[in-house]
């Protein structure tokens, strides 16, 4: 009995130690500073981007704020958030300069960027779409025969739209902008039919105004970016934590409410490789 009560005594006393030990990486650095940092971009709405107050919100922020329950959960403690902004030149050094623990925001995780970085499970995706007025009958590229479509000149929405065009026979102008606010502007002043962009920007240029129900974004896209989150490369065990909530998040179909939150209301019909991304992503326990 004797024997019993000190191993007893002794897993109870080796608890503690052993859980601090066991905690690597981003993980145990949080551990120690108390915070986590969130990098993310001020102006991507409807992914991040400050709302009225200065306060950082969105689709993807979000998402990252069930990412920090489960880290304090893991690590047995609170934590303090500190956002901190990053360009899109320099997202991926912050990382990799230990400047931010998670990059969240509206990255598309391609392979060449997976050598600077990993990534977490997707967590959007979107693709090249178009916006109307909404009093413009022409809402589809079956209906733009003769008409004029807006696209800022070197992207690939621009090379996607062209060679939608020609699969689809349509008979329309191309019309390339400087930016997305002069074809916003040419689409206001009915200079234009139509402006393409990744639907995902077109929800964020719509939020911007201060009319947004006055646009109407096609539900349909024709290319293909898959968003992710982004963390330092080789630290399996922070990645599996953020990985454990956007699969969560999907199994339990929670991310329906953040996506009706900032999309629905602009695309009532979900796209049906987001519905397939969130099957492919929901990873049973």
């Amino acid at each position: 009995m004797r024997g019993k009560l000190v191993i007893i005594l002794l897993i109870v006393f080796l608890a503690s130690p052993l859980a601090a030990q066991e905690l690597t990486g981003t993980l145990q650095q949080i551990k120690q500073s108390g915070q986590i940092r969130i990098g993310y971009r001020v102006s991507e709405p409807p992914m991040s981007f400050l709302d009225k107050d200065g306060n950082p919100t969105g689709y993807s922020i979000d998402l990252c704020k069930y990412i920090v329950t489960e880290v304090e959960n893991k690590i047995g403690a609170g934590v303090k958030v500190e956002y901190v902004p990053v360009t899109s030149k320099g997202r991926f050094k912050a990382l990799a300069d230990n400047k931010i623990d998670i990059l969240c925001g509206s990255t598309t995780k391609t392979l060449s960027r997976s050598e600077l970085v990993d990534f977490t499970q997707l967590t959007f995706v979107t693709g090249a779409s178009l916006m109307t007025l909404k009093d413009n009958k022409a809402r589809d590229s079956a209906g733009f025969d003769g008409k004029k479509i807006g696209v800022v000149k070197d992207t690939t929405t621009a090379v996607a739209l062209k060679k939608l065009m020609r699969e689809t026979s349509t008979n329309a102008e191309v019309v390339l902008f400087n930016s997305a606010k002069d074809g916003i502007d040419a689409l206001l002043k009915k200079k234009i039919d139509a402006f393409s962009s990744d639907q995902v920007v077109l929800i964020g240029i719509a939020l911007k105004t201060n009319a947004p129900m006055n646009f109407v974004i096609d539900p349909n896209v024709f290319s293909f970016e898959p968003f992710a989150f982004a963390v330092r490369r080789n630290d399996a065990d922070f990645r599996l934590v953020a990985d454990r909530v956007i699969s969560d998040l999907y199994r339990s179909n929670k991310i329906l409410e953040i996506y009706d939150k900032w999309i629905g209301k602009f695309i009532r019909q979900r796209l049906p490789i987001f519905d397939a991304m969130i099957q492919l992503n929901a990873t049973p326990e």
